[in-house]
């Protein structure tokens, strides 16, 4: 994973610095809250319904054993003894206090660490497939280039105000688990007819108040062009972004409003006036960022290991979280192994401080000391031998990490909602904890099957609703809590935004709804087919009679 230079150290030191210095003037009265409002925003610091909340960075969901025990002390110093991990591969701490936050963020710094660019009108947590560098489907790992864009963007003196928030994320091969499609820039990499590795390049994408799915702009983009083609992207919508409206500052509102082929002529335009100038990426570049990832020192095993097989004969729950947890690596006798922050009726995302201290002495035993956070808000140790996997899961056991769900109806995407943010209309954790519960049965869960049950508690959609098969958005009607419910979304290469289906529910009745979606497709599906497969093949019909009674 990548170390910081003498040039990030220096930076973030100085930030850390400036901060200290705005917090104190805000205590003393000097700032106002309106002029302390930009400067706490660009260093991640957020005001919620309760209290301050500060958001994490955590480049391309990597980090080490070390800076995950610094996120654990953390969570027990200044916080109230956990964090929240997000589906932006952040983690957000809800209870900080300001006089405390500039040594919370010099703490950070010590384990190369911040909050730099987690908020605000800029490029955003440069995200990537959590599997990166350990799928066996992968043309090459993305977290190279994410990293590479990460140098460029951070304090990139044209792009820190920009019309809107900005998210770029990279996928490596062709499944995509980074929701490449719902992003500003979605890089999902591949091989033109000559065999050369580059990008599809598509922009626009998002979800929130309007959901759209991105769209293609260019089908190749080469390695050695990637910055030149990302600033033309961002000139353009520096310049046509519109500021006078929130809600239509995006640039997938810019792209929908001049057309892709349009944006796609415009950004080219741009692009011929500054490609093969000082944005050329160089390949030694690229190689000397390319060796910080470099692959552990795999041993030479075989494809299966008896003691690992023997283990799934003789212990019937070890075998259940191997076969829902566990996904195969692209090097022999080695594993990917998930680690779920779903149990059972507690917070989707939440970890204790001595849950990611475990989570980080497994990583140091057993994964090249190296861990990631993904966009379910869950964990991977991306490089466990198998012969591993059966010690890493008692120890999972003991700390209460082995949830065996990934991927099934409790593993729940869920916004802090009504709870924590001023911005939310409804609760989302109770109605996942209520959830959980309620579909906590192991042999229900695995009849159900895969299916992805997202919850958002506002129309921004941080829960991820629109690309849920089954998605719960929080509504306000005359001050309760009322759940519209979304079918059909996928955020995956199969991109699709789920339709709503019908009047909300109330918060009484949403998991009695969401029972009766299952209940449906489990009665309609066909040859094991999936929730999506499902609803393509037969519609929203069936689902709205059984919900509402209507032929």
């Amino acid at each position: 994973m990548y170390r910081y230079d003498e040039f990030d150290h220096t930076l973030v030191r100085e930030r850390v610095d400036q901060f200290r210095d705005q917090v104190a003037r805000r205590l003393s009265g000097a700032l106002t809250e309106d002029q302390f409002k930009p400067l706490r925003l660009m260093n991640g610091l957020y005001r919620q319904l309760h209290a301050y909340m500060l958001r994490v960075a955590i480049p391309y969901g990597t980090l080490s054993s070390t800076q995950m025990r610094a996120l654990a002390h953390i969570a027990r110093k200044y916080d109230r003894g956990y964090g929240h991990f997000t589906t932006r591969q952040n983690i957000q701490y809800n209870w900080p206090r300001l006089d405390e936050v500039p040594d919370l963020l010099a703490d950070l710094a010590r384990v190369e660490m911040h909050a730099i660019q987690t908020s605000g009108n800029c490029i955003r947590n440069v995200t990537a497939d959590h599997y990166a560098g350990a799928a066996a489907e992968e043309i090459e790992d993305p977290r190279i280039y994410a990293e590479i864009i990460r140098q460029w963007s951070t304090f990139h003196p044209e792009f820190s105000f920009l019309p809107r928030k900005f998210k770029i994320a990279l996928a490596g091969g062709p499944i995509d688990r980074a929701a490449v499609r719902f992003h500003d820039i979605g890089l999902h990499m591949r091989r033109n007819a000559r065999g050369e590795v580059g990008f599809e390049v598509i922009v626009g994408g998002g979800q929130g108040r309007t959901p759209v799915i991105g769209v293609t702009i260019r089908d190749f983009v080469a390695k050695g062009d990637l910055l030149s083609y990302l600033e033309a992207i961002l000139r353009v919508y520096n310049v046509l972004g519109r500021r006078d409206n929130i809600y239509k500052a995006r640039i997938k509102i810019l792209v929908q409003s001049t057309g892709a082929e349009k944006f796609a002529d415009m950004v080219n335009s741009e692009w011929e006036t500054i490609r093969g100038g000082e944005l050329d990426l160089p390949a030694e570049e690229i190689s000397r960022i390319r060796a910080y990832f470099a692959p552990p020192a795999y041993e030479v095993l075989p494809p299966r290991d008896a003691s690992y097989e023997a283990s799934r004969r003789s212990d019937r729950d070890f075998d259940r979280w191997a076969r829902i947890n566990v996904a195969g690596h692209k090097q022999p006798g080695y594993a990917i192994a998930n680690i779920s922050l779903k149990p059972e009726g507690k917070a989707p995302g939440d970890a204790t401080a001595e849950q990611m201290e475990v989570i980080a002495d497994l990583a140091e035993d057993y994964s090249a000391d190296e861990i990631r956070i993904t966009h379910k808000q869950n964990v991977v140790l991306a490089h466990v031998r198998q012969s591993d996997l059966h010690a890493l899961w008692q120890r999972l056991d003991a700390a209460g990490l082995a949830t065996a769900n990934i991927g099934l109806t409790t593993d729940i995407i869920a916004c802090p909602g009504l709870d924590y943010c001023n911005l939310a209309n409804a609760r989302s954790i109770p109605v996942a904890q209520r959830l959980s519960l309620h579909f906590s049965d192991p042999d229900r869960q695995a009849d159900i099957g895969a299916l992805r049950l997202n919850i958002s508690g506002c129309i921004n959609a941080c829960g991820h609703h629109h690309v849920g098969d089954i998605g719960l958005l929080g509504v306000d009607r005359k001050g309760e809590e009322y759940y519209q419910i979304t079918l059909g979304g996928s955020p995956d290469e199969n991109a699709a935004i789920g339709a709503v289906v019908g009047p909300a529910f109330s918060y009484d009745d949403v998991v009695g709804a969401v029972d009766t979606v299952i209940a449906t497709y489990r009665k309609q599906r066909q040859d094991g087919e999936q929730f999506g497969e499902t609803y393509r093949r037969i519609g929203a019909q069936p689902f709205k009679e059984d919900l509402y009674g209507t032929a």
